[in-house]
């Protein structure tokens, strides 16, 4: 099953993100290259993103050639503990939503890991820290079914903490929504998660995971170091 989970990458940006440096021409041809049959082609957007029909007809128009699929897919942060995501209404023709944890999903609405990081100093206890994080992810899986979590626990050293902090009941509730709720949950290369502990979660409820490597420039489509690492010290079958 790795094996095959690396010939997909599930997370791909492009120039239509302010980040990223290659065009979805440039992705489709080093997925070619990287001898993958899946690449799913990844923006940024916001509630007041208005480029997705633009976005597309361009992925639309592209000439991929046989043997590789070409998916879509949004990439939107979770705003608050209610799970909604910092996203605009969207055309058909997005594939999946990349549920992203790019700031902590406050009461309110989103927190800077600076400002957790101040809050935790000020007496917010880690376990009610991460089982706020987590319920979020849960609302947010079930607000928006169908879809994949990206980077899943990435913020979390950056807050100051761990995936080897988080609780095993709620991590079991995520796993379990994950795969109620048919949300792909992606192994990232970039950031590395999430870890073995996570993964073996995940196995045990029969979840559904995709291999990503969070591209942002076409040299580094589906070239895999840390995801496969994660595979194999998991064993995934």
């Amino acid at each position: 099953m790795s094996d095959a989970l690396l010939r997909g990458d599930h997370h791909v940006h492009s120039t239509f993100s302010d980040d990223a440096v290659s065009t979805p021409e440039e992705n489709v041809a080093a997925a070619v290259s990287a001898g993958l049959t899946t690449l799913r082609l990844v923006d940024h957007v916001r509630r007041d993103t208005t480029w997705v029909p633009e976005y597309l007809s361009a992925i639309n128009a592209l000439r991929v050639p046989e043997g590789l699929t070409v998916l879509t897919g949004v990439e939107a942060k979770v705003l608050d503990a209610s799970g909604r995501l910092d996203i605009p209404v969207l055309p058909t023709g997005v594939d999946r939503i990349l549920i992203a944890d790019h700031q902590y999903p406050g009461a309110d609405g989103p927190l800077s890991p600076s400002e957790v990081r101040e809050r935790i100093s000020g007496g917010w206890a880690p376990r009610d820290v991460l089982d706020q994080f987590t319920s979020s992810f849960i609302a947010a899986m079930e607000r928006y079914p169908g879809n994949q979590l990206a980077h899943c626990f990435s913020l979390l050293p950056k807050i100051g903490l761990s995936e080897e902090d988080l609780g095993g009941e709620a991590l079991a509730a995520w796993a379990e929504t994950a795969a109620r709720t048919d949300t792909l949950v992606e192994v990232n290369e970039k950031w590395g998660c999430p870890e073995p502990r996570t993964l073996r979660a995940l196995r045990a409820v029969g979840a559904r995971l995709v291999a990503s490597t969070d591209s942002h420039e076409a040299a580094t489509v589906g070239r895999y170091e840390r995801v496969r690492r994660l595979l194999a010290e998991e064993a995934w079958e």
